[in-house]
């Protein structure tokens, strides 16, 4: 053993003995140990002792703890893996994505890459899925006093005049971002300023709140009447959160996606007629939604964005409102057309996890990862790529009920059934 390793083994015993004795606390073993990772193997010791239990693999991972403390992890004890799969190739007729694409699902649910892997069948057969992203801008709205209404109406007109002042504000905190947008909300004598910004080829929550909080202190030198900001984020903006605003006005990316599906393929493929999906379309996603009270009218998009989002890195939370959506189709001749609506769409190709190794890996497979040329253009590709991918998972799981397949593709896949 090296001198600089048998340092290194002594320290880690001397603060293990602090753990126990109570004298310090697990949050500062990198200021102690000067290593993330030497903390994070402190952590995982101290633990095993504790509990009884032992995390191997937890502890097997690839994942180096110098890049990512400060940025992505506190507290590091190791990594959890999840499955990944691959539906596609998956054809893709869009502005940014155009061609076949293998698209990665990290799901533990059984049966979910399978089923989606026959909507992209179905879709990829029938000239492939044509996605157009309507809109782009994440927002962050901050919650500001005034003394009364009329003050509320004088600055809610004031803020929204003063769009290029407040643009170069946001110019001074970032490289890639601007302010495209002011909306003003007013209840009582409160304004919310839902701030609507684009964030190039980052999700761009960090941007916004960045540049908002200038904004904020902006108000308060530059206003001349009686303004306060008394909340950064006053839930009108909104994250991680169902919000109707969120799929009236859209945040992130307002994407659709369509397809028409012959009968011929929707029969030999989806073993269905077009007539019963698109009838189930009506009576789940349409009625079902409206009798349950639902925000969304769609079958799973949740499904399909939770195993892209945890396969590329994105904001596992904001599922929540990148799932909401609208599902449609029509009845044409001897086809159907089918829509996917993702009117809040919250995804990036820089930032946050997709630095991490295997996320990376997953964005390089389907030709997005990093920043795109012109900004921006990668994160557009991405979406249109994730809708495509939503459009074929719906049909698919609507197919399945229309067939009576549902539950018998869960009992092969799901439990373990399907004969090796």
């Amino acid at each position: 053993m090296s001198k600089g390793a048998s340092k290194s083994g002594q320290e880690l015993e001397e603060v293990l003995d602090k753990l126990r004795r109570g004298e310090i606390s697990l949050s500062r073993l990198e200021s102690l140990l000067g290593s993330p990772n030497l903390a994070a193997l402190a952590r995982r010791r101290f633990l095993e002792e504790e509990t009884g239990s032992m995390l191997s693999s937890i502890a097997s991972t690839i994942l180096d703890f110098e890049e990512l403390v400060g940025r992505n992890i506190e507290n590091p004890i190791g990594a959890v893996q999840i499955p990944i799969g691959v539906a596609g190739p998956l054809k893709v007729n869009g502005d940014y994505a155009r061609g076949e694409f293998f698209v990665p699902l990290a799901t533990t649910e059984g049966a979910l890459v399978a089923s989606v892997n026959r909507g992209v069948k179905a879709v990829t057969l029938s000239g492939g899925a044509k996605p157009k992203v309507i809109y782009d801008g994440m927002t962050r709205a901050p919650l500001v006093w005034t003394p009364s209404v009329d003050e509320a109406v004088r600055f809610s007109s004031w803020i929204k005049s003063r769009l290029d002042d407040l643009s170069r504000v946001v110019s001074q905190t970032t490289r890639h971002g601007r302010l495209r947008e002011v909306q003003t909300f007013i209840v009582g004598n409160l304004v919310w300023v839902r701030l609507v910004y684009f964030t190039g080829d980052a999700m761009g929550m960090n941007m916004a709140t960045i540049a908002s909080d200038r904004i904020c202190k902006y108000i308060e030198g530059a206003y001349e009447g009686d303004a306060r900001c008394i909340a950064l984020s006053g839930n009108v903006c909104t994250d991680k959160k169902p919000a109707i605003i969120n799929r009236l006005l859209g945040r992130g990316k307002y994407v659709v996606a369509e397809a028409t599906i012959s009968r011929d393929i929707a029969r030999s493929v989806l073993k269905a007629n077009i007539e019963d999906i698109h009838y189930i379309n009506t009576a789940k996603n349409l009625l079902g939604s409206a009798v349950s009270g639902s925000a969304s009218f769609n079958a799973h998009y949740a499904n399909i964005i939770a195993a892209i989002f945890l396969a590329t890195g994105q904001d596992a939370a904001q599922v929540v409102e990148s799932s909401m959506g609208f599902t449609w189709t029509e009845l044409r001749g001897n086809s159907l057309y089918i829509s996917v609506t993702l009117p809040s769409l919250e995804i990036g190709t820089v930032g946050g996890g997709t630095r991490l190794p295997t996320q990376r890996e997953a964005l390089k497979l389907l030709g997005v990862d990093g920043g795109g040329d012109p900004p921006g253009s990668n994160a557009l590709k991405f979406a249109e790529i994730v809708a495509s991918t939503v459009l074929a998972g719906e049909l698919n799981l609507l197919a399945a009920i229309a067939a009576g397949h549902l539950a018998r593709a869960h009992e092969l896949l799901g439990r373990g059934g399907l004969k090796r």
